[in-house]
């Protein structure tokens, strides 16, 4: 977070000197303001309080203003004091009540970067106590980024926020809403320098979707779409990086898994078509896969194969063949 004082010009006085050129009168609002904010950048949030808290309590209920820059200067001071969520009091102000200022930005902006300490671990601090942090705050950090794309739409920051978000989730292994994040950042943004990424994302992300032969494949189906799409769009990628390759044969096996385990229920239950319409489907559209091999060997002891041709190591023999279909 970038902390700092509202630019103030200077001019070259007859003495060589460089003086402001507007310097508030002492103890008016701008002078308050300037103080306050010049402590915040020295590093001494507790002196910039002793002016903003009093300024604050004879203000807040006037029309004042200078009450936004107030807000926001003593949310910078918390920060400063290791108070972040009690910082977000005043952020909050400032957006729910001051929508038009000019500080409204900059509290989005401040919300945004605590978001982001939130969801790399930081813990909140209990109320009363100075140093511990025993309070997880992740779920916090998720809201305020969403809160960030809905109050800057279209912005820089929105578009980082949803990334951020996304990313998060994915790291965190919420991978159904990782999955839903990156589809969103990538409708919202399809021009945006992370599409590449949010892609690949949301590919990896439907794949650990994937908990075995036993449990829905639907997330590999979405994969693979997903993987092609990633190959026609970013062919140089794809061929580079060797993706296509590593990810589609990940997925061919995961998907040859879930057959396998498909022909070995239709044995125990002794369905003997279906167990060799299903493995016989196998061989031929994942012949590269370990479960092929092992499908390949089931079929051999039961004498469901005659010979062996080159591309998969397997033949369907009479009464086996397409009449199973």
């Amino acid at each position: 977070m970038t902390l700092g004082v509202r630019a103030q010009e200077f001019i070259l006085d007859d003495s060589g000197a460089f003086t402001p050129t507007d310097v508030p009168e002492p103890g008016t609002d701008a002078w308050v303001m300037t103080e306050a904010a010049r402590m915040i950048a020295d590093d001494r949030p507790d002196k910039a309080r002793t002016l903003l808290d009093p300024w604050i309590r004879e203000n807040e209920r006037t029309n004042n203003e200078w009450l936004p820059r107030a807000y926001l200067l003593r949310g910078d001071a918390k920060v400063l004091q290791r108070n972040e969520y009690q910082a977000l009091y005043d952020y909050e102000f400032v957006i729910r009540e001051f929508t038009g200022s000019e500080e409204y930005q900059t509290a989005v902006l401040r919300e945004m970067d605590i978001a982001q300490r939130y969801l790399n671990g930081m813990r909140r601090r209990l109320w009363g106590l100075r140093l511990l942090r025993i309070e997880p705050a992740r779920r916090l950090g998720e809201e305020l980024m969403i809160r960030v794309q809905e109050r800057l739409p279209g912005s820089r920051a929105s578009e980082e926020a949803a990334i951020l978000l996304a990313e998060h989730y994915y790291d965190a292994r919420d991978l159904a809403l990782a999955t839903e994040m990156f589809d969103i950042f990538q409708r919202n943004y399809p021009e945006s320098e992370y599409a590449k990424e949010a892609l690949l994302g949301q590919i990896y992300a439907n794949v650990a979707q994937f908990k075995g032969p036993e449990y829905d494949a639907s997330g590999l189906v979405e994969a693979e779409l997903l993987l092609d799409r990633f190959v026609r769009k970013y062919p140089a990628d794809a061929l580079r990086s060797g993706i296509a390759e590593g990810l589609g044969a990940r997925i061919d096996e995961s998907r040859a898994q879930q057959m396998l385990a498909t022909g070995e229920w239709y044995i125990d239950r002794g369905d003997e078509p279906s167990a060799k319409f299903v493995l016989k489907r196998l061989l031929r559209e994942h012949p590269a896969t370990g479960a092929s091999q092992s499908a390949l060997r089931m079929m051999e002891r039961r004498g469901w194969i005659e010979s062996v041709p080159a591309e998969i190591g397997v033949e369907i023999g009479p009464g086996n063949g397409e009449a199973d279909s």
